[in-house]
């Protein structure tokens, strides 16, 4: 007791320093009579005392002793947290983070690669990912490879939608990675979904159908609502591609390099609250290094300009490419 009281004088006397409450003002002071206090009232410059005011505290003195006291406790305080701080910052990192240098980089076929950042908080991140496989859940050998089991990972790399194959063999390869659904923190389920659609692997409804199996067998997605579940989609479409996408993937996180697009009833499938926009696929051919089997022409060599504008302003660009392609058909 008798050192919080100290702590409390200490205290006190600090917080009086900062203010510059003068030291007497947290003395005691002789008790007034009534017959002062009435003549008082009738003075014009009487002001009445507040009833919190320090003058009714039975505090004891703020010596300088105590100030000092003050000072020197906020001073052990901070280098005492400045120790502590660095010492944690300098500490080596876990066992579970180990520098797997060879695990960094996802190899391709053609000679590419792809490497996990380093940036932030790097091998200290204390991250587990579980990938799905494909033989693990009904339906997942589907969305991969579509109803017959011919389409290739290789095949899908390539074009705008290359990005879902990309993720996933990088999360496949990535130190991060874990093989217990129990430690893991989050959850990626691959799926070239987008790939498989254009080749003919499945339909719109065969797509619909086959994820609603699939996430019908993961109790883990259940378990957070999917909360905690990782859905690349890479084209403009985006999750439309799965038609009841409100229904089971509303809460999982979707990685899509558009976040503007919606449907037929101008709904998007995107929220900035937990979705993520991923940057477009570029062809491996267009960056990695190697002989240049072609130069660019010149601009002065350059007679026609092209502009692809997709559906950015609805059907007027491609209906004026055909008018042109009618009107100069040497040149189409």
């Amino acid at each position: 007791m008798f050192l919080l009281f100290q702590h409390s004088r200490i205290s006190i006397c600090f917080l009086s320093f900062l203010f510059s409450f003068p030291s007497s003002s947290l003395t005691k002071h002789p008790p007034t009579s009534t017959s002062q206090t009435e003549n008082k009232m009738g003075s014009p410059n009487f002001k009445p005392t507040r009833i919190f005011s320090p003058h009714h505290h039975n505090s004891p003195p703020c010596t300088r002793t105590h100030q000092i006291g003050a000072l020197l406790l906020v001073a052990t305080t901070f280098f005492l947290v400045r120790l502590f701080d660095h010492s944690f910052s300098t500490c080596p990192p876990s066992s579970l983070n180990h520098d797997h240098t060879s695990q960094n980089f996802v190899h391709f076929s053609d000679g590419g690669s792809l490497s996990w950042p380093q940036i932030g908080y790097g091998s200290r991140l204390s991250l587990k990912i579980y990938v799905y496989e494909e033989d693990e859940i009904d339906g997942l050998k589907e969305l991969l490879r579509g109803r017959e089991g011919k389409i290739s990972a290789d095949a899908c790399v390539k074009g705008q939608w290359g990005t879902q194959v990309k993720i996933h063999r990088l999360l496949l390869q990535s130190r991060f990675r874990t093989r217990k659904k129990e430690e893991a923190n989050l959850f990626f389920v691959p799926a070239y979904v987008k790939c498989v659609r254009m080749m003919g692997g499945l339909n719109d409804k065969e797509i619909n159908s086959t994820y609603v199996k699939a996430l019908s067998q993961m109790p883990y997605f259940r378990r957070s609502g999917g909360r905690d579940h990782i859905f690349v989609f890479p084209s403009g479409a985006g999750a439309h591609l799965f038609r009841s996408w409100a229904t089971y993937i509303n809460r999982s996180i979707i990685l899509t390099p558009e976040g503007d697009r919606t449907d037929k009833k101008d709904t998007s499938s995107f929220n900035t609250w937990k979705d993520i926009i991923i940057p477009g696929n570029v062809e491996d051919g267009m960056t990695k290094r190697g002989a240049v089997t072609a130069q660019p022409l010149p601009l002065s060599k350059r007679k026609y300009l092209a502009n692809y504008l997709g559906r950015a302003q609805g059907k007027a660009g491609r209906l004026k490419l055909i008018e042109l392609a009618k009107q100069y058909p040497d040149k189409s």
